[in-house]
């Protein structure tokens, strides 16, 4: 979905970082070979992830959401020479696919893979993060958050993917609709918890930037 003109989304798109070459070939076999390919973060949003990631320069970043494996690769470029990424994801087939892109970059031997729920991989991490990024089940977001919000060190940076829906958040929503609930009460719980500062930046599918204050 586009939040602004697509002669201006291209626009930006052509004035923004390419991505590492890498991360083009795990596209490209994401899309010959994976359901659901338009779950990639993709090249823009890749690059913004990137960037945010070296201005916070993180020790430890925790990624909620693996897929295979993009976005978890742009959050490392900004980790520091001794730092530490974990990504969970619930789908034990896609393990092998992140493991071959993850070994092929600079950082294979400082992310961590989990497989399984995160909800119960996340209480058995004894780590303090610097950058959190959730890019998981929408009905679970905020529980996602009651869970890190503890594990994140001062002035650390929570990262929160697709909080826009396609725009689903500003319209009339189904009563079956439980992802779209979820994304409401989880962007609410955000702007109002005194713990944190948050921005939502309408890039994408929505990115919200939060500050552990």
């Amino acid at each position: 979905m586009h939040f602004i003109p697509e002669e201006l989304d291209d626009y930006v798109v052509n004035h923004t970082q390419k991505e590492p070459e890498l991360l083009q070939k795990l596209t490209r076999e994401t899309y010959q070979k994976i359901l659901q390919p338009r779950m990639l973060s993709g090249p823009y949003q890749g690059r913004v992830l990137s960037m945010l990631s070296k201005l916070i320069n993180p020790k430890n970043i925790l990624e909620i959401g693996t897929y295979t494996g993009y976005s978890a690769l742009c959050l490392a470029e900004g980790m520091q020479p001794d730092g530490e990424l974990h990504t969970i994801d619930i789908n034990e087939e896609l393990e092998t696919f992140q493991r071959k892109y993850f070994d092929l970059s600079p950082y294979g031997n400082q992310i961590h893979q989990h497989i399984g729920d995160a909800t119960e991989i996340i209480p058995t991490l004894n780590t303090k993060f610097d950058l959190v990024f959730i890019d998981a089940d929408k009905p679970n977001y905020p529980k996602y958050f009651e869970l890190i919000i503890n594990k994140m060190n001062s002035s650390g940076v929570i990262l929160s993917d697709n909080v826009l829906w396609s725009g689903k958040v500003i319209e009339q929503v189904a009563d079956e609709d439980i992802s779209t609930k979820a994304l409401l009460a989880y962007n609410k719980l955000l702007v109002d918890n005194h713990r944190i500062e948050t921005v939502l930046l309408p890039i994408r599918d929505g990115l919200t930037i939060s500050r552990v204050i």
